[in-house]
């Protein structure tokens, strides 16, 4: 997407909202890290013109505060969240701001920046990937400010861009965040999507550097693998809901031979692996991989199962507001009679809302950790 250049030079990081986002009260489109890497970055950002690359804005802060600040055209952006890039959009299109372009993790977006501003991301698989990106395609003198808050970030951090860059630097922490400064790029070659075979699935599974378990197939996924023989036989139509690397959609395939499945994630990482994973597995004509907000693209009253393993964080916040959303789109997408196949921790007690928004509800399985469940959708 290209936005209209207009823009003023007042401070808006005080007026951009999360929406589309979830929006709650202690979740906040602007926080203190997005601010110190901002002034961190000030004195590059005078010079750095049209080569401008920004990497994990959250809403817009880092983005629309820079160019504001700055007066920049051309700033190039990467979000790996599909709410994230739209609520930058609605900010930007709100305060009447331009001046950027929106891209995929990909050699275009980082090729010949001088600056790179990026919130740390908390997986340093998903780091590296992004670290390699920009010490092969960006300027050899570009510098790269990263943030975050002192308390999701460690020392293997510092490593990480230590294999990309000849000098890392730790700057004074202010306000609970803190800023990383990289610069001199020595380029390794890219390892991204890594790859493993998992012999007692007898799966594929292939893993971009942001993706929820990478290579490995979580507990929650595998709770639910064991009754994927009690699953309806004889389908038409299933969604994989928040697929992550696309597990659940491959093996679900595989034990029903005239299904059509289709598996979104809001993760431009979790699509990239699920894609991979689909094509590793010989099952692309049967599979349809989609970046969207929940089942967005599914009609009404159009699929048969619903297969869904719901976070329970909104980035580092504890909150049950996407599980909640994803179970209405379950609801809205399965036929008359059709199933939610769903596995949750065990502490989140979801079952009265399950209940209430799919309809009768029983357990399949539980333990300490998770609980597998299947709601039959109601009139």
């Amino acid at each position: 997407m290209e936005t209209e250049a207009e823009h003023d030079d007042t401070d808006v990081l005080a007026n951009l909202r999360r929406h589309p986002d979830l929006e709650a009260p202690n979740l906040h489109a602007v926080d203190a890290s997005d601010r110190l890497i901002l002034d961190e970055a000030a004195r590059a950002l005078t010079k750095a013109a049209d080569k401008v690359v920004v990497i994990g804005d959250h809403h817009g802060a880092l983005t629309l505060g820079a160019i504001t600040r700055h007066n920049l055209e051309g700033v190039r952006t990467h979000q790996d969240r599909l709410l994230g890039e739209r609520a930058l959009q609605a900010n930007a299109q709100r305060l009447r701001i331009g001046g950027f372009t929106q891209h995929g993790l990909t050699p275009e977006l980082v090729g010949q920046a001088r600056i790179v501003l990026l919130q740390l991301p908390r997986s340093l698989d998903a780091l590296d990937e992004i670290a390699g990106l920009i010490a092969e395609h960006a300027d050899p003198e570009v510098l790269v400010v990263a943030g975050g808050r002192v308390k999701h970030m460690t020392i293997g951090m510092n490593d990480v861009l230590g294999r990309h860059f000849t000098d890392v630097q730790a700057r004074l922490a202010r306000q609970k965040s803190r800023v990383l400064v990289a610069s001199r790029p020595r380029p390794a070659g890219q390892r991204w999507p890594t790859t493993e075979q998992h012999p007692d699935l007898g799966i594929t599974v292939c893993a971009h550097g942001g993706a929820f378990a990478g290579t490995g197939i979580d507990i929650g996924t595998r709770a639910l693998l064991q009754h994927l023989d009690a699953m309806p036989p004889d389908i038409g139509m299933a969604v994989d809901l928040g697929c992550g690397t696309g597990v659940l959609a491959v093996l679900l395939a595989r034990a029903n031979e005239g299904l059509t499945v289709t598996a979104t994630d809001e993760s431009a990482a979790a699509v990239a692996s699920a894609r991979a994973t689909v094509a590793a597995n010989g099952v692309e004509g049967r599979i349809v991989v989609v970046r969207a907000d929940g089942a967005e693209t599914v009609p009404d009253a159009s699929v048969d199962l619903v297969l869904l393993n719901p976070p329970f964080h909104v980035g580092a916040a504890v909150h049950d507001g996407v599980a909640r959303t994803l179970f209405a789109e379950a609801a809205r997408v399965l036929k008359s009679g059709g199933e939610l196949w769903a596995v949750w921790n065990s502490h989140l007690r979801y079952r009265p809302t399950l209940e209430r928004v799919i309809g009768p509800t029983r357990q399949v399985s539980r333990d300490p950790k998770f609980t597998v469940t299947v709601s039959t959708r109601r009139d």
